[in-house]
């Protein structure tokens, strides 16, 4: 009876170590993805992304698993806006300098 010690449990309001609260594992947040997209790519959209993937944790946290994956999609999906219109931009202006490029040569031949 003496070798017997009392079960350590985690204080009150933590999880024990390795265990996911609630029983879900928490939805992705996009959070490095968001910040990345505004610094490249598009900044009112990447902000959108960033807004969204903070309140991904802090509801999770809280307890409300659905309003995290709401979100979460909301986060990836201003995120993937931004980067495609990001992406978009960037090719329009390198086709833009090329077509200048080519017409300013042809227009140098031109005399």
């Amino acid at each position: 009876m003496e070798d017997q010690k009392p079960q350590e449990q985690a204080p009150f309001g933590q999880q024990p170590f390795g265990q996911q609260p609630f029983g879900n594992p928490a939805p992705k947040n996009w959070l490095v993805e968001s910040i990345l997209v505004t610094l490249f790519c598009c900044l009112p959209f990447g902000i959108a992304g960033i807004v969204n993937a903070a309140n991904v944790n802090s509801k999770y946290a809280a307890g409300d698993y659905a309003g995290a994956q709401a979100a979460s999609a909301a986060a990836a999906k201003w995120t993937k806006i931004g980067f495609f219109i990001g992406i978009g931009v960037y090719v329009l202006y390198i086709l833009f300098f090329v077509v200048l490029g080519f017409g300013g040569a042809m227009m140098g031949n031109y005399r």
